[in-house]
């Protein structure tokens, strides 16, 4: 009779057999390899400091937090894994291509080495960092939820951003900073803060639009039971 009624005290989520699931999964992984290739760049806004992968990376938080908020962790971690799965197949597919014979016409190899090298240095650092990252935030989601079930939806989204994107920021600049040429301790500072404090006033920003996605679904999804 206890366990029956603990059971009945945590929090409901939807099953992955639906439409939005896969979805979802796939605007993630494609999110974490477009942000992964763009921050081969190191950009400069007077002293600040970052890279091209601060355009589009801040969203895969908000699908990290619509897929753990709706589908729990497991299938959160899911998604994780497949997203780090592709990415490897990128980095190998990349250099697959670094060692094919190259066209007589073709004059962009050292380019491309060295794009593909910087790259290989980021997917480490990205993976170590988004593997960090995304666990904590799902997990703080799940955690939080656990505790208040559909109240405060904001603490969850902002609670988990603030972990999730403090340990990945710290791991990715780690390993990423040298890959983009940063090599003083003051750069590598500046590169991490603003990295951290970006990704995580974006976040803020786009709660509104991270309610309705969150909201929209939980609707639509015939599976999702609301926790009470």
């Amino acid at each position: 009779m206890t366990d029956a009624l603990a059971d009945t005290d945590e929090p409901s989520f939807a099953k992955v057999g639906s439409a939005y699931y896969p979805v979802l999964v796939a605007v993630f992984t494609a999110l974490v390899i477009i942000s992964n290739v763009t921050a081969t760049k190191g950009v400069a806004f007077g002293p600040i400091l970052t890279d091209g992968g601060f355009i589009v990376f801040p969203l895969t938080y908000v699908i990290g937090d619509v897929l753990s908020e709706v589908y729990g962790f497991k299938a959160a971690r899911r998604a994780i894994i497949l997203g780090f799965s592709m990415n490897v197949l990128a980095a190998l597919a990349f250099w697959v291509t670094v060692y094919l014979p190259a066209a007589d016409f073709y004059e962009n190899q050292a380019a491309l080495e060295n794009v593909v090298g910087a790259y290989t240095q980021l997917i480490v650092a990205g993976l170590a960092g988004f593997i960090v990252g995304q666990t904590l935030n799902a997990w703080v989601v799940v955690a939080i939820k656990q505790r208040t079930k559909e109240k405060h939806l904001w603490a969850r989204l902002v609670g988990s951003t603030f972990a999730g994107q403090l340990g990945d920021t710290l791991v990715f600049c780690a390993i990423a900073a040298s890959a983009i040429g940063i090599t003083t301790f003051r750069d590598f500072a500046v590169y991490t803060a603003l990295g951290w404090l970006y990704k995580t006033a974006i976040e803020v920003v786009m709660l509104p639009i991270t309610y309705r996605v969150i909201g929209h679904i939980k609707q639509r999804e015939p599976t999702y039971q609301p926790a009470v």
